[in-house]
């Protein structure tokens, strides 16, 4: 935990002390963002999960302090949490460089990661979210997000989804199996009020392949799930 507290307060001086933006602070204010991707209840057979994404971020036009949050209730109790705090700096037109560290709490035992990749704008206007990570305990992760928006109206939107995980080994202890784990694709249908503010409604697919899908099963959990989502996504 001190570790995190150490990381947070570095990426904050790196990106609003930085040499650039020292000599460019007239022109270059520090600016902050919070988005909340993803508030939302998903309804499934079981217990319906409460879950949050969301992103803030802190600094100037090339360099802030940026940080992830994911998240999952289920009757009342936090199953996973997982935090990004990263030093992000943007290297192209529409890309961003982010370095720092991952901390998961839940579920136990929690775990911390390294963390390195890229988020932008892929051709065609996909959102990209690239990263890989390497644990205290020497496990490698590949993580992959994309997102596009189908524009019906300015207002109502579309946003097909999908999020993979992959593992360089085998963690039984946390139900992981080397090789691509899981699968997530979602489609949500959101209208936007104003800008900062969209109640939508969706549907997800949750998907666990090879040794991951049969350690699941194992542990009396299924494989694949489809589930009606109901939510908001806002930014301020």
């Amino acid at each position: 935990m001190k570790k995190f507290k150490k990381i947070l307060l570095s990426l904050l001086a790196m990106a609003t002390l930085s040499p650039m933006a020292q000599a460019a602070m007239e022109d270059d204010p520090t600016l902050a963002k919070v988005m909340i991707n993803q508030l939302e209840r998903r309804y499934t057979n079981g217990p319906d999960p409460l879950v949050l994404e969301g992103e803030a971020w802190i600094g100037k036009d090339l360099h802030k302090a940026w940080f992830k949050i994911d998240a999952a209730r289920v009757n009342g109790k936090t199953e996973e949490l997982e935090v990004q705090a990263l030093y992000s700096r943007a290297v192209a037109p529409f890309w961003d460089l982010q370095v720092g560290l991952r901390q998961d709490f839940r579920p136990k035992p929690d775990q911390t990661w390294l963390a390195a990749g890229f988020k932008g704008l892929a051709p065609y206007w996909f959102e990209t979210d690239v990263a890989a990570f390497v644990s205290d305990e020497g496990q490698f992760a590949l993580r992959g997000q994309f997102e596009y928006e189908l524009l019906f109206t300015q207002q109502l939107i579309l946003s097909p989804e999908v999020t993979f995980n992959l593992y360089g080994r085998d963690d039984r202890k946390r139900g992981i199996g080397a090789g691509l784990a899981d699968m997530q694709a979602g489609l949500r249908l959101r209208y936007e009020f104003v800008r900062e503010f969209a109640p939508y409604i969706g549907v997800n697919w949750n998907r666990k392949f090879g040794e991951t899908a049969g350690l699941a099963r194992a542990a009396g959990e299924k494989a694949d799930d489809v589930q009606f989502v109901i939510g908001i996504r806002t930014w301020f």
